[in-house]
């Protein structure tokens, strides 16, 4: 069908899981071998399966790393990266993710490159993973072809050599050790890595190469840490091709033929700082530079700033919840829509907010505090949930299901207008305020201690949000 529509040029990988039963599928089906181009699988290991290699395809990593990005993250990418190709004949390795901008206490936390999670701040972290990906990455360019001879050190630790078919090359040497480099899947099979010397020859035409640039990471506790350092460079035209590298556990050495390495730097990020304390936002922005409000983290559904038409005063411009159907999911989204927002230490707190019910007899809104899961675990999350609906009910839950119900009762509501919710959570106690009237109050809480503030609706509808206001302390 691509091919039918004028792009041929688009490729096909698949199938972002594991090798089987994609790469079996292949080799019984014609049809299906020539139409894709590249089998992708999901976290690998560094291995690969025969059923994979017979098809001839080109392999990939489609989704690797995840994992922290300290120093046993970088130590993970700086192995994989190597051994991807050695182990398992990929020749792409895909990180996910590139930047960790999301709030750090859902799942996966700083399971990025580099770390960039606070916009209030500004403040960010270019992290060791980045340095790791410039041995690769600044000395190579797709199209290049890795050299057959590849493989494993003699006291652990790998070596790959890639040339552009041009007479340059480049040498990349890693000695991750096991409990430095481990990934967040699969497990790791234990291996050694001790002091060693590795020997290189180069043979044919790399034998007239007269100088290697060498550049080199080692991973650790300072001051014996250094993250991509230019050493001086390796003269081989009295040595017949050949250099020894003295080599230690946690290290990257790359030697190349390419003079274009660059160590970026960068100013000094601002000042890492808590979210504010006191935050409000009334959505008042007439030509938005991106659909979604700043700070709100949606979880399901999608929250947009919205323009009310018909509303000439105080709610012109709203945050509304715009999926009115439950989407394909991925993992286990929530049958509720939500968005969080906020310091997940908060503890004692008031959340406001103007609501509006859109969907008249089962519509209903919700404001929260305490939120305590998001992403794939969303549907499990606990708090206070403070909800109104639009047959005149109202909810105090102590989940996002409604499971844990702390109060129910009549609430005059109804759907197409404009309320005003308050929640106000100190220590073990709760109250809850209807267009500045309590509605209920004393409500004991235990549990989560903590947690985000949130907003959202019953289920996949439309509904918005205005003059929304935080104050908390942790």
């Amino acid at each position: 069908m691509l091919n039918h529509q004028g792009l041929q040029h688009v490729k096909i990988i698949a199938s972002d899981n594991l090798w089987e039963p994609i790469s079996a599928s292949m080799l019984l089906d014609p049809e299906l071998l020539k139409v894709i181009d590249v089998i992708g699988a999901h976290y690998p290991g560094t291995l690969t399966v025969k059923d994979a290699r017979l098809t001839e395809k080109k392999l990939w990593s489609s989704e690797d790393f995840s994992t922290v990005n300290g120093d046993v993250g970088a130590g993970c990418w700086g192995r994989i990266l190597n051994q991807n190709y050695i182990n398992g004949y990929m020749t792409s390795t895909i990180a996910w993710n590139l930047v960790a901008s999301y709030y750090q206490q859902l799942p996966y936390g700083r399971c990025g490159l580099m770390t960039a999670q606070e916009p209030w701040s500004g403040h960010y972290v270019v992290e060791a993973p980045i340095w790791v990906s410039a041995h690769t990455t600044q000395f190579t360019q797709p199209g290049w072809y890795y050299l057959k001879t590849v493989g494993h050190l003699e006291r652990g630790g790998s070596y790959v050599a890639l040339t552009d078919g041009l007479g340059n090359l480049t040498i990349i040497v890693e000695t991750m050790s096991h409990k430095h480099s481990k990934c967040i899947r699969p497990l790791l099979p234990y291996f050694n890595v001790s002091h060693q010397f590795a020997t290189f020859d180069l043979k044919g035409s790399f034998s007239e190469i007269p100088e290697l640039q060498v550049w080199y990471t080692k991973l650790g506790k300072p001051p014996e840490r250094f993250l991509f350092k230019q050493l001086d460079s390796l003269w081989l035209l009295d040595s017949g091709g050949s250099f020894t590298l003295e080599l230690q556990e946690d290290e990257l050495f790359t030697l190349t033929t390419l003079t274009s390495g660059r160590k970026g730097s960068f100013p000094s990020p601002p000042k890492s700082q808590r979210f504010p304390s006191v935050y409000e936002d009334n959505f008042n922005i007439d030509y938005p530079f991106f659909s979604e409000a700043p700070n709100f983290a949606d979880q399901t559904g999608v929250f947009e700033y919205y323009v009310n038409m018909e509303d000439p005063g105080d709610h012109r411009f709203t945050l509304r919840q715009v999926l009115n159907q439950r989407p394909i999911t991925w993992a286990a989204d929530a049958f509720n829509t939500i968005s969080v927002i906020g310091d997940y230490t908060w503890s004692n707190l008031t959340i406001k907010c103007d609501v509006y019910i859109e969907t008249p007899e089962k519509g209903g809104v919700f404001i929260a505090g305490r939120v305590n899961k998001g992403g794939i675990l969303i549907r499990s999350a606990r708090g206070i949930f403070f909800w109104i609906f639009a047959n005149g009910t109202y909810r105090v839950t102590g989940d996002l299901a409604g499971w844990i119900i702390y109060s129910l009762g009549h609430a005059d509501v109804t759907a197409k207008k404009w309320y005003t919710l308050t929640l106000t959570l100190n220590g073990r106690s709760s109250s809850g305020k209807l267009n500045g009237k309590t509605l209920w109050k004393d409500i004991s809480v235990n549990f989560p201690g903590n947690g985000w503030a949130a907003i959202g609706t019953h289920s996949f509808e439309f509904a918005q949000f205005d003059n929304f206001r935080v104050e908390a302390s942790h």
